[in-house]
This record gives C-alpha cells, structure tokens and sequence, in this order.
C-alpha cells in the first residue's frame, strides 16, 4: 500500500511540474526515474518494495534541511550541511550498496530479474550521485 502512495504522489508532483514548471528538466527526470523504478517494482516484479521505499525515506529524510537550506539561501545565511552529507552521501550510498551485493549474491534471483535489479541499480546510483555531488558543492 505504500508503494501505491509513493506512485500516486510521484504521478502528481511530476503532473505539478509538467504544467507548471515545465523547464525544470532536472525535477521531471527524477520523477520519471522514480516511478520507472516503482512502477516497474509494483507491476511487473511484484518484489523489492521494502528497499526501495526504504531508500526513499533516506532520500526524503533530508527533505527539511533542504528546505532551510533554500530558505536560508534566499536570504544569504550559510548553514550547516553535515546531517545532510551523512545521509545522503554516506548512509544513502551504503545502504545501495548492501541493497546491490544482496541482488547480486542471487537472493532475489526466481523472484526480481537480473535485468530489472540491474536497470534500478542504475537509476538509483545514478541519482545518488548527482544528490552526492550537489551536497558537496554546497558545502
């Protein structure tokens, strides 16, 4: 149930974007990359959730300092981003990694395609990265 809610809030942020900011290509893209990876999780393999709705609250659980983050930015106050670091540039990145030797040690093999596991893997590494290197270019 709460894949489907993380699907249906992603379908309208992503409906948000694309009606009222459109040029935001980066926000779309991570929408798209999402839901790629829930839709595909709830509808085809019908596993996984459980680690992907568990990254997603490592993502999100920096949710608020990015917000004071922004806010503090429009007004030009330099704030601390530590706690925003080791989320998401080091607990995010070791729990993807145990997440990709659990799939590759075959745990998940019978039950999630190798080819599934990997694309996911992909999308999730790739945005992780992209989160990384965004927090230490605002340290």
């Amino acid at each position: 149930m709460i894949l489907e809610y993380s699907i249906a809030y992603f379908l309208v942020d992503l409906l948000h974007y694309l009606i009222l900011h459109p040029s935001d290509i980066l926000f779309i893209a991570h929408h798209l990359a999402t839901l790629y990876v829930f839709l595909t999780c709830r509808f085809i393999v019908h596993h996984g959730g459980v680690a992907l709705i568990s990254l997603l609250v490592l993502a999100e659980i920096t949710s608020p300092l990015q917000n004071i983050w922004s806010l503090a930015r429009y007004r030009r106050i330099d704030t601390p981003m530590a706690a925003k670091f080791l989320v998401r540039g080091i607990l995010g990145p070791l729990f993807v990694y145990k997440m990709g030797l659990a799939f590759a040690s075959g745990k998940g093999d019978g039950v999630i395609c190798r080819a599934m596991w990997m694309s996911w893997m992909v999308v999730i590494v790739s945005a992780i990265l992209r989160k990384t290197e965004e927090v230490v270019e605002e340290m």
